[in-house]
């Protein structure tokens, strides 16, 4: 039987070669989307998955409450890990790392090898609850001192040549971190392999977490959110009841100025779930999950009705062979059978071409997905596989199968198609179905690329060109020469200097008292630290007082507020205005035009800019076209200064367009996979084109003869098309309005939807769809009359 099927279906192929090529085409295409797709789904939700204790793995998240609005913390004490432990008995375990403002980076030397690195603060106990592999040393013991060092495999080679050589050996650790910077003498206790690329914990080594306590006696504190907490629960534990434990428990330990809520997020969520607003976890990653995977399937039941459509349209080719077999003695169940085996061959030869596509094509997709994807077939891979191809031939054959199966013989060998007006509105209403998608997909594009267009090109408040930024060293104790030397190149229009990552936007400052404030109310203000220059260098408009300047000698207790921070604080003459920080008071010198302080993922927020003399970020604005010529020159003077070290500079304007790298990503995958399923959709609607004009052969010779102009017929063949693009469009609208406005509703700048989107949208499909069935129409209009009545 099967081998008879086989036969009767290679015969098929053979007989109807375009309808085979335009499904073989469409499916391939479908099935390769898919393929794509999981690999990339399946690589994002195996993120921090590789711990042996991920399912009890927890990370401490607190919200705080700050006037009107609730901020979401992911760091907490560096005290907390250890008194989880002791205090907790659902707890088996807990440790910590610092928190993203005091990772430290530092060179590593020993002999005359120096090696820059960036590692972790981390409690002793971290390897015991995070699984990454320690090639050399013992857990308990690699830590169990703040003189002891943990090397990464890499770091250890670079460093000693050999992972064998380096246990033992003494390092002198030269270290800067935002707060400060510092010297140690440390002891290589363990060597460790260099995590995965699936883990967002990345370090090339780790420290104890006392040398931070060390370094900043706040860090120490209760009050001092300086580390990330983690900890491994036992199973069974009620998160609900736990999270009203830990939550008292610190707030029993804090000050009580401030209202936290804390809780705890299982940590191999937190890189798909990680944004929060309001106190509320909404959108991140696993949003494009869902799109891609939404993508994925609807791109290929888009491929599947092409199959069914096409299929049940030329089965009036196939109704004698329905008659004969029946009147031999086929059953429908043996019928049915035949046209699935079918399907699921035409779906195999499919897969083989979707598969050598993926191959050939995935060096394309990690390029645009950064990614490093590999396909090697693996049970995960396999069983992918082995689901698309049973749910695919069930998709597109059932339907085809059914329909053919149910011919009555009688009526089938005089000729006559049996006619279903049900089957009529399935095929129009499949058609509508793929080209909603396709209008869906061309609207997403637009509105993607155009917000995307809209963020890399809004007035920031500040001008990102020409400006290079660096790391000043942690040899440099005091910056002034280096500066001095590079104000000296003609090509430097400025130079500033600020304390940490301009475009992180993540400095934040609280506890301001001002003139008028209510003593109940809590803010919580964005607060960069800039030195002498910044504010120049960085173009920002300043609309009253000045900025920092030597001119002054005492501008360490002065500040400068934006715009936003001036109505929040309903000050008049606000230049001498005194504020109240701690012990301090700190006088306004200067306001500044609103800026943008890091991502338009959030609105501009009042904001104090603090004096730092000397901070650990170069800023340097060039004159255009002089690039190469200033970098030169700029190396020069920081390897002066940095002896063996090597120039790492960025442009801003550059780290600014890495911002949105995640929706980059998402608009070069959605233009991709949005295309092909408009070019599915169209070989779907050119077959059903062919086959309409075959349908309708004798009725043109008739209608030829009789005088009808072949823009007439061409119009008639082709209306029909057109009315289920217009359906299409109208039914897409909506669905594609609303989708649009939840994406942009995750920016805090977003662009308005313009009614030219959805117009646009509906005109391309509608001219590709025209385009499409157009020659297949004049093709039929044109052709001799009497080929087409020759039988009458």
């Amino acid at each position: 039987m099967l081998k008879h099927n086989l036969k009767i279906a290679i015969r098929g192929f053979k007989k109807y070669k375009s309808s085979f090529i335009i499904n073989i085409i469409g499916l391939s295409a479908g099935m390769a989307c898919v393929l794509f797709i999981s690999l990339w789904v399946s690589d994002e939700m195996s993120v921090d998955k590789f711990h042996d204790n991920e399912a009890q793995l927890y990370q401490v998240i607190s919200n705080l409450k700050m006037s009107d609005e609730i901020i979401t913390l992911d760091d907490s004490p560096i005290l907390l890990a250890d008194a989880l432990t002791k205090e907790f008995p659902e707890v088996i375990s807990a440790t910590c790392v610092n928190s993203d403002f005091a990772t430290p980076e530092g060179v590593f030397t020993y002999e005359d090898n120096d090696q820059v690195a960036k590692g972790l603060f981390a409690a002793p106990n971290f390897f015991e609850v995070f699984s990454f592999d320690l090639l050399v040393g013992n857990q308990s013991e690699v830590l169990n001192n703040k003189h002891k060092v943990v090397i990464s495999e890499d770091l250890a080679k670079r460093l000693f040549k050999t992972v064998e050589d380096a246990v033992d050996k003494t390092l002198n650790w030269n270290y800067k971190w935002t707060d400060g910077n510092g010297e140690e003498t440390l002891v290589v206790s363990g060597v460790f392999k260099t995590p995965p690329i699936n883990s967002t914990l990345q370090f090339e080594y780790i420290v104890h977490s006392d040398l931070l306590i060390d370094a900043d006696r706040w860090a120490g504190d209760w009050s001092g959110h300086y580390a990330k907490s983690f900890l491994v629960l036992k199973d069974g534990t009620n998160i609900s009841s736990f999270n009203k434990k830990i939550a008292n428990y610190l707030n029993s330990k804090r000050d009580g100025k401030f209202k936290f809520t804390s809780f705890v997020q299982k940590f191999s969520e937190r890189y798909l779930n990680q944004p929060y607003e309001n106190g509320v976890q909404v959108g991140g990653r696993i949003v494009y999950i869902r799109l891609f995977i939404i993508i994925a399937l609807f791109t290929l039941l888009i491929a599947c009705i092409n199959f069914m459509n096409l299929s049940t349209a030329q089965a009036s080719r196939r109704m004698k062979e329905v008659g004969v077999k029946k009147t031999l003695g086929a059953n429908r169940k043996s019928l049915i059978y035949q046209y699935l085996s079918e399907a699921i061959i035409l779906v195999l030869i499919s897969l083989v071409v979707a598969i050598l596509l993926v191959i050939l094509f995935l060096p394309n997709f990690n390029a645009i997905t950064d990614k490093n994807i590999v396909l090697n077939f693996d049970v995960n891979q396999l069983l992918l596989i082995i689901g698309i191809i049973l749910i695919t031939g069930f998709l597109a054959g059932s339907y085809p199968a059914f329909r053919l199966s149910s011919f009555k013989p009688v009526e089938v060998l005089k000729g006559n198609a049996p006619k279903s007006v049900w089957e009529f509105f399935i095929r129009r209403g499949l058609v509508i179905f793929q080209f909603s998608i396709s209008i869906i997909f061309i609207i997403g594009i637009l509105v993607i690329n155009k917000q995307i267009d809209f963020m890399q090109t809004k007035n920031l408040g500040y001008h990102k060109e020409n400006v290079i930024q660096f790391e000043i060293g942690s040899n440099i104790e005091r910056p002034e020469a280096l500066l001095s030397e590079l104000k000296d190149i003609p090509t430097i229009s400025s130079v500033g200097l600020m304390n940490g990552d301009f475009l992180a936007g993540n400095d934040n400052n609280s506890g301001w008292i001002w003139p008028g404030k209510d003593s109940q109310e809590h803010v919580v203000f964005q607060s960069p630290r800039m030195g002498y220059g910044a504010i120049e260098t960085l173009g920002m408009e300043l609309i009253a007082g000045r900025t920092f300047s030597k001119e002054f000698n005492d501008d360490y207790d002065k500040i400068i507020l934006n715009e936003s921070a001036l109505k929040l604080m309903n000050l008049e003459n606000p230049i001498g205005k005194l504020l109240q920080k701690g012990e301090h008071q700190q006088e306004i010198v200067g306001i500044v035009k609103d800026f943008q302080y890091g991502s338009l993922h959030q609105k501009v927020e009042p904001l104090i800019i603090r004096f730092r003399a000397y901070g650990n970020n170069v800023m340097a604005r060039i004159n255009t076209g002089t690039e190469r010529e200033t970098l030169s020159k700029m190396e020069a003077i920081y390897v002066k200064f940095n002896p063996g070290y090597s120039f790492d500079y960025s442009f801003l304007d550059n780290d600014y367009d890495k911002l949105y790298s995640s929706e980059q990503k998402v608009a070069n995958l959605s233009d991709f996979f949005a295309a092909l399923a408009i070019i599915i959709s169209c070989l779907g609607l050119f077959g059903l084109a062919t086959f309409t004009a075959e349908r309708k052969a004798k009725e043109i010779g008739i209608r030829k003869i009789l005088g009808s102009s072949v823009f007439g017929i061409v119009k008639m063949l082709s209306s029909e098309f057109g009315k289920m693009v217009i359906i299409a469009a109208l039914i897409a609208f909506p669905i594609g309005y609303w989708l649009c406005s939840n994406w942009l509703s995750n920016f805090g700048y977003a662009i308005e939807l313009k009614w030219w989107f959805f117009g646009l949208a509906g005109f391309v499909t509608l001219l590709i769809a025209m385009v499409t069935v157009g020659w297949q129409c004049y093709r039929a209009a044109t052709a001799n009359p009497i080929n087409a009545l020759k039988t009458e």
